[in-house]
């Protein structure tokens, strides 16, 4: 297993990483002990969750006790900002609802850090020097150790990563965005700003929720159980666009000619990126960790990531 800094920080996280959305929901405590004993015998040492995923609270409440005594070997990624119950008072950036949620969270785990404490999404109605001196307030306590944000802007990122600077508060070292080769919107501003900034991309839904697994042939029914075939189909339908059809088939070309799959072209060629920190990929076995971790592994050459670049671009 790879490891790298995550930032300009001193803080390593393994190439590939754990999205520990299911935990909770499609898996049981079993289920979820399972894929976090895999993960560890892999080298995997980031678990990415948040309060709200479970339903709310239950994938914390999960790793903690699949962890263990195991705690002190991992990183713990966590999230704050959504939603967690009806009203104003349940979610955001504010400093109030900062401090109770990082209190929620640690109660959960069964821990009394958190390694990385994300921003889930942006508030517009919390300034963000707000957000960020309650969060430099969590790290000076001892409470949190890094800061990262998720789905801001390259604007939101520039703008935080100069309060923090002018204001001698705690930065942000990590930007966790959807990033997958059917979306590379993410390149067009947030990667220059986090390249400036020394912020480390943490992309999520590598595997563009399940289409870049070769599981999905154009034309024919999706296969039972499948995520996209479960969710409403207009979700599905901006993912099975005839573009990203095409971009699938050239890369199912490319990974054959290789001795490759999809998923391995697909974590692959985000974890040759010098810009990513770790790829966070879901999963509910411990087989689909193991083929994940063998998928980051796989460094592609220059001339390769040309190639994929071309195909990508349809």
């Amino acid at each position: 297993m790879e490891y790298r800094h995550l930032g300009r920080s001193g803080l390593e996280v393994s190439v590939v990483g754990i999205g520990c959305n299911n935990f909770g929901r499609r898996c049981d405590l079993d289920a979820t002990t399972a894929v976090v004993n895999a993960s560890l015998d892999a080298g995997v040492n980031l678990f990415d969750t948040a309060d709200v995923y479970g339903p709310a609270g239950l994938s914390e409440e999960y790793l903690g006790k699949a962890l263990g005594s195991r705690r002190q070997d991992v990183v713990i990624a966590t999230k704050f900002a959504s939603p967690m119950g009806e009203g104003p008072m349940r979610r955001g950036g504010s400093r109030r609802y900062i401090i109770q949620a990082c209190e929620d969270s640690l109660r959960r785990l069964g821990t009394d850090y958190i390694d990385l404490y994300q921003v889930h999404q942006p508030d517009g109605s919390t300034p963000i020097e707000e957000t960020l001196r309650a969060l430099d307030d969590l790290v000076r306590a001892g409470k949190v150790r890094y800061i990262g944000h998720s789905n801001f802007t390259g604007w939101m990122t520039s703008e935080a990563a100069w309060v923090a600077k002018t204001e001698h508060l705690t930065p942000f070292i990590s930007a966790q965005n959807n990033y997958s080769l059917i979306d590379r919107s993410v390149e067009a501003e947030l990667v220059p700003a986090c390249n400036k900034h020394g912020v480390s991309i943490l992309p999520y839904f590598p595997l563009a929720s399940g289409f870049l697994t070769g599981k999905y042939r154009r034309g024919e029914p999706m296969p039972e159980g499948v995520r996209l075939a479960v969710w409403p189909a207009q979700m599905a339908n901006r993912i099975m666009t005839d573009r990203n059809w095409d971009i699938l088939e050239g890369l199912e070309n490319f990974a054959q000619q290789r001795g490759h799959t999809v998923l391995d072209v697909a974590i692959g060629w985000l974890a040759s990126l010098p810009h990513v920190g770790s790829v966070i990929a879901g999963a509910t076995r411990p087989e689909q960790v193991v083929d994940n971790v063998k998928a980051g592994s796989w460094k592609l050459t220059a001339e390769e990531l040309a190639e994929v670049d071309t195909i990508a671009r349809r």
